[in-house]
């Protein structure tokens, strides 16, 4: 018991630099969102806590939720977008995979909103 013990330990110490090297960013290619910071501070974009309380609001909100988490071709990623509906205007938001799937959300969104006003600012994902 006590041998697999040391064996365990002795392997996670050896293990341990790997993982953290993988987890090191690369300081040639910081990360950036300067300008992504700025503009979601402005208060000219939609955040959750913009989502309208009123329940035609909600119900919308709620129904393209559903929508899009039950869309088995999307992925998690895309099923995690904010959805704020606010006043009749449906802002979609945040990263997905690719265009198709911002398409996809957008026609979902659209299906599913009755008479209210999509604004699709989903971004496709810069692939690595």
């Amino acid at each position: 018991m006590k041998r697999l013990a040391l064996s365990l330990i002795a392997l996670a110490a050896l293990a341990l630099p790997a993982i953290a090297q993988k987890s090191t960013p690369n300081p040639n290619t910081a990360a950036d969102n300067t300008g992504r910071n700025v503009r979601d501070r402005s208060g000219e974009t939609k955040t959750s806590g913009d989502q309208s309380e009123s329940p035609d609001d909600i119900k919308t909100s709620a129904a393209i939720r559903r929508a899009v988490v039950g869309d088995g071709s999307l992925s998690m990623t895309a099923k995690n977008v904010k959805i704020i509906t606010a006043n009749g205007v449906v802002t979609l938001r945040g990263p997905v995979q690719s265009a198709a799937e911002k398409a996809k959300i957008g026609d979902l969104a659209k299906k599913n909103a009755g008479k209210a006003k999509i604004d699709n600012q989903l971004e496709v994902k810069a692939t690595k």
